[in-house]
Protein backbone atom coordinates (compact mmCIF):
# COMPACT_ATOMS: atom_id res chain seq x y z
CA UNK A 1 0.00 0.00 0.00
CA UNK A 2 1.34 3.37 -0.98
CA UNK A 3 0.54 6.47 1.26
CA UNK A 4 0.47 9.55 -1.33
CA UNK A 5 -0.96 12.80 0.22
CA UNK A 6 -2.82 13.01 3.43
CA UNK A 7 -5.27 11.06 4.32
CA UNK A 8 -6.42 9.99 8.33
CA UNK A 9 -5.69 6.95 9.82
CA UNK A 10 -7.42 4.29 11.62
CA UNK A 11 -6.21 1.58 13.29
CA UNK A 12 -6.27 -0.87 9.95
CA UNK A 13 -4.65 1.54 7.71
CA UNK A 14 -1.85 2.73 10.77
CA UNK A 15 -0.88 -0.95 10.64
CA UNK A 16 -0.60 -0.90 6.46
CA UNK A 17 1.25 2.17 6.98
CA UNK A 18 3.78 0.93 9.64
CA UNK A 19 4.76 -1.98 7.44
CA UNK A 20 5.65 0.29 4.51
CA UNK A 21 8.06 2.51 7.18
CA UNK A 22 11.28 0.72 8.17
CA UNK A 23 12.00 3.77 10.75
CA UNK A 24 8.47 2.55 12.19
CA UNK A 25 8.45 -1.04 11.80
CA UNK A 26 11.72 -1.43 13.31
CA UNK A 27 11.35 -0.48 16.46
CA UNK A 28 8.50 -3.26 16.76
CA UNK A 29 10.05 -5.93 16.56
CA UNK A 30 9.10 -8.82 13.51
CA UNK A 31 5.60 -9.72 14.01
CA UNK A 32 3.88 -7.01 12.32
CA UNK A 33 0.58 -8.69 11.53
CA UNK A 34 -0.36 -8.58 15.17
CA UNK A 35 0.35 -5.26 16.42
CA UNK A 36 -1.76 -3.75 19.27
CA UNK A 37 -2.79 -0.21 18.35
CA UNK A 38 -5.19 1.52 20.21
CA UNK A 39 -6.34 5.24 19.17
CA UNK A 40 -5.97 7.30 23.27
CA UNK A 41 -6.41 10.67 21.58
CA UNK A 42 -8.58 12.55 24.12
CA UNK A 43 -6.95 16.45 23.67
CA UNK A 44 -7.97 18.67 21.90
CA UNK A 45 -6.45 18.50 18.36
CA UNK A 46 -4.96 15.03 17.25
CA UNK A 47 -5.63 11.45 16.39
CA UNK A 48 -3.05 9.78 19.04
CA UNK A 49 -2.23 5.96 18.84
CA UNK A 50 -0.34 3.66 20.93
CA UNK A 51 1.09 0.32 19.39
CA UNK A 52 2.67 -2.20 20.60
CA UNK A 53 4.56 -5.04 18.53
CA UNK A 54 6.70 -7.93 19.92
CA UNK A 55 9.25 -6.58 20.46
CA UNK A 56 9.27 -2.71 20.92
CA UNK A 57 6.02 -0.32 21.21
CA UNK A 58 6.20 3.52 19.83
CA UNK A 59 3.58 6.28 19.36
CA UNK A 60 2.09 7.83 16.23
CA UNK A 61 0.24 11.14 16.78
CA UNK A 62 -1.63 12.29 13.06
CA UNK A 63 -2.97 15.71 12.78
CA UNK A 64 -6.03 16.64 11.44
CA UNK A 65 -7.08 19.77 9.67
CA UNK A 66 -9.19 20.92 11.91
CA UNK A 67 -9.79 20.96 15.94
CA UNK A 68 -10.49 17.81 16.60
CA UNK A 69 -12.79 18.81 19.86
CA UNK A 70 -15.33 21.53 18.11
CA UNK A 71 -15.29 19.65 14.54
CA UNK A 72 -14.74 21.29 11.13
CA UNK A 73 -16.31 24.56 11.73
CA UNK A 74 -13.34 25.57 12.81
CA UNK A 75 -10.27 24.62 10.88
CA UNK A 76 -6.97 24.38 11.26
CA UNK A 77 -3.74 23.53 9.25
CA UNK A 78 -2.00 20.04 9.97
CA UNK A 79 1.01 21.81 9.06
CA UNK A 80 1.52 22.31 12.70
CA UNK A 81 2.47 18.73 12.96
CA UNK A 82 6.32 19.76 10.98
CA UNK A 83 6.06 22.44 13.58
CA UNK A 84 6.15 20.05 16.65
CA UNK A 85 7.97 17.34 14.86
CA UNK A 86 11.11 20.44 14.25
CA UNK A 87 10.25 21.77 18.29
CA UNK A 88 10.70 18.08 19.64
CA UNK A 89 13.73 17.45 17.59
CA UNK A 90 15.16 20.83 18.85
CA UNK A 91 14.52 20.71 22.36
CA UNK A 92 15.68 17.10 22.61
CA UNK A 93 18.57 18.20 21.33
CA UNK A 94 18.73 20.27 24.30
CA UNK A 95 17.14 18.58 27.52
CA UNK A 96 17.16 15.01 25.74
CA UNK A 97 16.21 13.40 29.16
CA UNK A 98 12.45 15.38 29.52
CA UNK A 99 11.65 15.55 25.62
CA UNK A 100 10.48 11.82 23.88
CA UNK A 101 12.45 10.64 20.83
CA UNK A 102 10.94 11.28 17.15
CA UNK A 103 11.54 8.17 14.76
CA UNK A 104 9.66 9.46 12.12
CA UNK A 105 8.16 12.14 10.37
CA UNK A 106 6.14 12.17 7.13
CA UNK A 107 4.86 15.50 6.41
CA UNK A 108 2.72 15.00 3.80
CA UNK A 109 0.44 13.12 6.39
CA UNK A 110 0.77 15.08 8.92
CA UNK A 111 2.12 12.24 11.21
CA UNK A 112 4.95 12.12 13.77
CA UNK A 113 6.09 8.80 15.03
CA UNK A 114 7.92 8.46 18.80
CA UNK A 115 8.82 7.13 21.84
CA UNK A 116 6.22 5.47 23.67
CA UNK A 117 6.03 6.68 27.40
CA UNK A 118 4.97 3.77 28.71
CA UNK A 119 3.13 3.20 32.13
CA UNK A 120 3.57 4.16 34.94
CA UNK A 121 3.65 7.51 32.94
CA UNK A 122 0.65 9.85 33.24
CA UNK A 123 -0.37 13.30 32.39
CA UNK A 124 0.81 15.58 34.86
CA UNK A 125 -3.08 17.41 35.49
CA UNK A 126 -4.71 13.64 36.00
CA UNK A 127 -2.14 12.97 38.55
CA UNK A 128 -2.84 16.38 40.15
CA UNK A 129 -6.28 15.60 40.31
CA UNK A 130 -5.89 12.29 41.75
CA UNK A 131 -3.65 14.01 44.77
CA UNK A 132 -0.17 12.57 43.55
CA UNK A 133 2.94 14.09 44.40
CA UNK A 134 6.14 13.71 42.30
CA UNK A 135 8.88 15.34 44.22
CA UNK A 136 11.31 15.87 41.11
CA UNK A 137 8.91 17.55 39.28
CA UNK A 138 10.27 20.97 39.91
CA UNK A 139 13.78 19.91 39.47
CA UNK A 140 12.71 18.86 35.74
CA UNK A 141 10.40 21.30 34.88
CA UNK A 142 12.66 23.99 35.77
CA UNK A 143 15.74 22.24 34.27
CA UNK A 144 13.51 21.77 30.40
CA UNK A 145 12.54 25.34 30.81
CA UNK A 146 16.16 26.76 31.25
CA UNK A 147 18.03 25.16 29.04
CA UNK A 148 15.73 24.63 25.82
CA UNK A 149 14.88 28.77 26.62
CA UNK A 150 18.69 29.49 26.86
CA UNK A 151 20.12 27.48 24.30
CA UNK A 152 17.59 29.44 21.56
CA UNK A 153 17.86 32.49 22.90
CA UNK A 154 20.39 35.31 21.51
CA UNK A 155 22.11 34.92 24.86
CA UNK A 156 23.42 31.64 23.77
CA UNK A 157 23.14 32.16 19.59
CA UNK A 158 24.16 34.75 16.85
CA UNK A 159 22.24 36.77 15.64
CA UNK A 160 22.12 35.23 12.03
CA UNK A 161 21.79 31.56 13.76
CA UNK A 162 18.54 33.26 15.69
CA UNK A 163 17.00 35.11 12.86
CA UNK A 164 17.39 32.05 10.91
CA UNK A 165 15.53 29.89 13.11
CA UNK A 166 13.10 32.70 13.27
CA UNK A 167 12.40 32.33 10.39
CA UNK A 168 11.86 28.92 9.84
CA UNK A 169 8.94 28.76 12.65
CA UNK A 170 7.11 31.70 11.60
CA UNK A 171 5.55 29.30 9.35
CA UNK A 172 3.03 28.32 12.52
CA UNK A 173 1.57 31.64 12.28
CA UNK A 174 -2.11 30.02 11.85
CA UNK A 175 -1.40 28.18 15.88
CA UNK A 176 -0.16 31.73 16.91
CA UNK A 177 -2.90 33.27 15.87
CA UNK A 178 -5.31 30.28 17.27
CA UNK A 179 -3.10 31.07 20.66
CA UNK A 180 -3.62 34.79 20.14
CA UNK A 181 -7.67 34.28 19.83
CA UNK A 182 -8.40 32.12 22.66
CA UNK A 183 -5.84 33.81 25.26
CA UNK A 184 -5.56 37.43 24.86
CA UNK A 185 -8.69 38.26 22.50
CA UNK A 186 -12.09 35.72 23.28
CA UNK A 187 -11.98 35.92 27.47
CA UNK A 188 -11.92 39.69 27.02
CA UNK A 189 -15.51 40.03 24.66
CA UNK A 190 -18.49 38.12 23.62
CA UNK A 191 -17.70 35.42 21.88
CA UNK A 192 -19.58 31.86 20.53
CA UNK A 193 -16.99 29.59 21.91
CA UNK A 194 -16.85 31.12 25.68
CA UNK A 195 -18.21 29.17 28.17
CA UNK A 196 -18.35 29.50 32.01
CA UNK A 197 -19.61 28.06 35.35
CA UNK A 198 -23.42 29.40 34.56
CA UNK A 199 -25.40 30.95 36.14
CA UNK A 200 -22.92 30.95 39.65
CA UNK A 201 -19.98 32.61 36.91
CA UNK A 202 -22.21 34.93 34.76
CA UNK A 203 -21.45 38.27 36.46
CA UNK A 204 -17.62 37.65 36.89
CA UNK A 205 -17.42 36.30 33.05
CA UNK A 206 -19.01 39.78 32.38
CA UNK A 207 -16.61 41.76 35.02
CA UNK A 208 -13.68 40.51 32.83
CA UNK A 209 -15.30 41.75 29.53
CA UNK A 210 -15.79 45.38 31.54
CA UNK A 211 -12.39 45.78 32.95
CA UNK A 212 -10.66 48.10 31.28
CA UNK A 213 -7.32 47.90 33.25
CA UNK A 214 -7.52 43.81 32.54
CA UNK A 215 -7.55 44.82 28.73
CA UNK A 216 -5.06 47.45 28.75
CA UNK A 217 -2.96 45.08 30.49
CA UNK A 218 -3.59 42.13 28.44
CA UNK A 219 -3.12 43.91 25.09
CA UNK A 220 0.38 44.41 26.49
CA UNK A 221 0.85 40.88 26.97
CA UNK A 222 -0.73 39.79 23.00
CA UNK A 223 1.82 42.18 21.95
CA UNK A 224 4.67 40.89 23.19
CA UNK A 225 3.36 37.53 22.42
CA UNK A 226 2.82 38.11 18.74
CA UNK A 227 6.78 40.27 18.60
CA UNK A 228 8.92 39.61 20.64
CA UNK A 229 10.99 36.25 19.24
CA UNK A 230 12.95 35.65 22.71
CA UNK A 231 13.36 32.09 21.94
CA UNK A 232 12.28 28.38 21.07
CA UNK A 233 8.88 27.94 23.12
CA UNK A 234 7.18 24.97 23.66
CA UNK A 235 4.23 27.84 23.32
CA UNK A 236 1.27 24.95 25.04
CA UNK A 237 3.33 24.24 28.23
CA UNK A 238 -0.02 23.54 30.68
CA UNK A 239 -0.35 20.20 32.81
CA UNK A 240 -1.50 18.14 30.13
CA UNK A 241 1.26 18.54 28.31
CA UNK A 242 3.70 17.12 30.40
CA UNK A 243 3.99 13.17 31.11
CA UNK A 244 5.42 11.96 34.60
CA UNK A 245 6.31 9.29 37.00
CA UNK A 246 7.97 9.51 40.66
CA UNK A 247 11.35 9.95 38.69
CA UNK A 248 10.27 10.87 35.17
CA UNK A 249 8.94 14.05 33.34
CA UNK A 250 8.62 13.86 29.86
CA UNK A 251 7.53 17.40 27.76
CA UNK A 252 5.25 16.57 24.64
CA UNK A 253 2.76 18.23 22.28
CA UNK A 254 4.65 21.09 21.33
CA UNK A 255 2.70 21.84 18.01
CA UNK A 256 2.48 24.98 19.08
CA UNK A 257 6.17 26.32 19.11
CA UNK A 258 7.34 29.15 17.63
CA UNK A 259 9.78 32.20 18.80
CA UNK A 260 8.31 34.03 21.02
CA UNK A 261 8.62 35.48 24.93
CA UNK A 262 9.89 32.49 27.26
CA UNK A 263 7.90 33.85 30.03
CA UNK A 264 4.91 32.70 28.02
CA UNK A 265 6.25 28.98 28.90
CA UNK A 266 7.24 29.46 32.33
CA UNK A 267 3.71 31.40 33.12
CA UNK A 268 1.49 28.40 31.27
CA UNK A 269 3.41 25.78 33.64
CA UNK A 270 3.21 27.52 36.97
CA UNK A 271 -0.54 29.42 35.79
CA UNK A 272 -1.97 25.37 35.28
CA UNK A 273 -0.35 25.08 38.96
CA UNK A 274 -2.22 27.17 40.42
CA UNK A 275 -5.57 26.74 38.72
CA UNK A 276 -4.89 22.96 40.07
CA UNK A 277 -4.23 24.51 43.33
CA UNK A 278 -7.59 26.31 43.03
CA UNK A 279 -8.83 23.17 42.39
CA UNK A 280 -8.42 21.22 45.30
CA UNK A 281 -10.73 22.42 47.31
CA UNK A 282 -13.19 20.71 45.02
CA UNK A 283 -11.32 17.54 45.19
CA UNK A 284 -11.40 17.31 48.89
CA UNK A 285 -13.34 14.76 51.18
CA UNK A 286 -13.85 14.08 54.64
CA UNK A 287 -10.90 11.45 54.08
CA UNK A 288 -8.61 13.71 52.51
CA UNK A 289 -9.04 17.16 53.39
CA UNK A 290 -6.15 17.78 50.72
CA UNK A 291 -4.35 20.69 52.45
CA UNK A 292 -1.27 18.68 52.99
CA UNK A 293 -1.40 18.44 48.99
CA UNK A 294 -2.26 21.85 48.65
CA UNK A 295 0.69 22.63 50.50
CA UNK A 296 2.79 20.93 48.53
CA UNK A 297 1.70 22.23 44.65
CA UNK A 298 2.37 25.74 46.22
CA UNK A 299 6.33 24.47 47.48
CA UNK A 300 6.43 23.09 43.48
CA UNK A 301 5.24 26.37 42.11
CA UNK A 302 7.76 28.34 44.15
CA UNK A 303 10.64 25.40 43.45
CA UNK A 304 10.05 25.86 39.68
CA UNK A 305 10.90 29.30 39.71
CA UNK A 306 13.53 29.33 42.35
CA UNK A 307 15.58 26.50 40.64
CA UNK A 308 14.90 27.93 36.87
CA UNK A 309 16.25 30.75 37.98
CA UNK A 310 19.57 29.39 39.29
CA UNK A 311 19.84 27.11 36.47
CA UNK A 312 19.07 30.15 33.51
CA UNK A 313 21.84 31.98 35.29
CA UNK A 314 24.09 29.32 35.56
CA UNK A 315 23.62 28.23 31.81
CA UNK A 316 24.06 32.06 31.33
CA UNK A 317 27.34 32.45 33.31
CA UNK A 318 29.19 29.35 31.58
CA UNK A 319 28.46 30.60 28.42
CA UNK A 320 28.96 34.58 28.48
CA UNK A 321 32.01 34.25 26.37
CA UNK A 322 30.41 31.96 23.62
CA UNK A 323 29.02 33.17 20.72
CA UNK A 324 25.44 34.64 22.20
CA UNK A 325 25.15 38.27 20.74
CA UNK A 326 22.69 40.08 23.54
CA UNK A 327 25.57 40.95 26.10
CA UNK A 328 28.87 41.57 24.33
CA UNK A 329 31.58 41.18 26.23
CA UNK A 330 33.54 44.20 25.75
CA UNK A 331 30.74 45.84 27.09
CA UNK A 332 29.89 44.21 29.87
CA UNK A 333 33.03 43.63 31.08
CA UNK A 334 32.97 44.15 34.99
CA UNK A 335 30.72 41.98 37.23
CA UNK A 336 29.04 44.96 38.94
CA UNK A 337 27.33 45.68 35.27
CA UNK A 338 27.05 41.84 34.74
CA UNK A 339 25.09 41.29 38.06
CA UNK A 340 22.82 44.32 37.03
CA UNK A 341 21.68 42.79 33.65
CA UNK A 342 21.27 39.43 34.55
CA UNK A 343 18.84 41.09 37.42
CA UNK A 344 16.87 43.11 35.12
CA UNK A 345 16.55 40.59 33.02
CA UNK A 346 15.21 37.84 35.42
CA UNK A 347 13.30 40.21 36.67
CA UNK A 348 11.43 41.39 33.57
CA UNK A 349 11.22 37.55 32.97
CA UNK A 350 9.55 37.28 36.14
CA UNK A 351 7.03 40.00 35.40
CA UNK A 352 6.59 38.44 31.90
CA UNK A 353 5.80 35.25 33.24
CA UNK A 354 3.65 36.64 36.21
CA UNK A 355 0.82 38.09 32.95
CA UNK A 356 1.40 35.21 30.75
CA UNK A 357 -0.08 32.79 33.71
CA UNK A 358 -2.13 34.93 34.89
CA UNK A 359 -3.74 35.59 31.39
CA UNK A 360 -3.93 31.57 30.59
CA UNK A 361 -5.64 31.12 33.81
CA UNK A 362 -8.64 33.67 32.64
CA UNK A 363 -9.00 31.95 29.42
CA UNK A 364 -9.65 28.72 30.92
CA UNK A 365 -12.66 29.99 33.36
CA UNK A 366 -14.67 31.75 30.99
CA UNK A 367 -12.47 31.04 27.32
CA UNK A 368 -13.21 28.07 24.91
CA UNK A 369 -11.08 25.12 26.32
CA UNK A 370 -11.43 24.59 30.44
CA UNK A 371 -9.24 22.19 32.31
CA UNK A 372 -9.70 18.87 33.74
CA UNK A 373 -9.15 20.25 37.12
CA UNK A 374 -12.00 22.16 37.33
CA UNK A 375 -14.30 20.23 35.07
CA UNK A 376 -14.16 17.35 36.99
CA UNK A 377 -15.76 18.48 40.33
CA UNK A 378 -19.12 17.34 39.99
CA UNK A 379 -21.17 20.14 42.27
CA UNK A 380 -21.18 23.18 39.87
CA UNK A 381 -21.94 25.76 43.09
CA UNK A 382 -18.72 23.87 44.71
CA UNK A 383 -16.81 24.30 41.00
CA UNK A 384 -17.82 28.03 40.75
CA UNK A 385 -16.37 28.50 43.77
CA UNK A 386 -12.74 26.84 43.07
CA UNK A 387 -13.13 28.75 39.59
CA UNK A 388 -14.21 32.40 41.15
CA UNK A 389 -10.78 32.64 43.69
CA UNK A 390 -8.95 31.12 40.67
CA UNK A 391 -10.11 34.04 38.92
CA UNK A 392 -10.12 36.59 41.07
CA UNK A 393 -6.52 36.25 41.84
CA UNK A 394 -6.01 36.02 38.12
CA UNK A 395 -7.24 39.56 37.61
CA UNK A 396 -5.19 40.55 40.54
CA UNK A 397 -1.86 38.86 39.08
CA UNK A 398 -2.05 40.58 35.97
CA UNK A 399 -3.10 44.10 37.29
CA UNK A 400 -0.39 43.94 39.56
CA UNK A 401 2.31 41.31 38.15
CA UNK A 402 4.81 44.23 38.87
CA UNK A 403 4.36 44.67 42.87
CA UNK A 404 5.58 41.19 43.13
CA UNK A 405 9.14 41.09 44.36
CA UNK A 406 9.56 37.50 44.03
CA UNK A 407 7.60 33.75 44.13
CA UNK A 408 7.49 34.08 47.85
CA UNK A 409 5.02 36.99 47.40
CA UNK A 410 3.13 34.97 44.87
CA UNK A 411 2.26 32.05 46.92
CA UNK A 412 1.66 34.06 49.73
CA UNK A 413 -0.95 36.19 47.15
CA UNK A 414 -2.45 32.40 45.88
CA UNK A 415 -2.76 31.60 49.99
CA UNK A 416 -4.56 34.48 50.71
CA UNK A 417 -6.95 34.57 48.13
Amino acid sequence: MTFDGFRPLDEKSLAEYIKATPALSSKLGGKLDHLQIKEVGDGNLNFVFIIVGSAGSLVVKQALPYIRCIGESWPLTKDRAYFEAMALKEQGRFCPDHVPEVYHFDRDMALIGMRYLEPPHIILRKGLIAGIEYPLLAEHMSEYMAKTLFFTSLLYTTTTEHKRAVAEFCGNVELCRHTGQVVFSDPYKVSQYNHWTSPYLDQDAEAVRQDNILKVEVSQLKSMFCERAQALIHGDLHTSSVMVTHDSTQVIDPEFAFYGPMGFDIGAFLGNLILAYFAQDGHASQANDRMSYKSWILRTIEETWSLFHKKFIALWDENKDGNGEAYLPPIYNNPEVWQLVQRKYMEDLFHDSLGFGAAKMIRRIVGVVHVEDMESITDDSKRADCERRALNFAKMLMKERRTFASITDVVSGVQQT
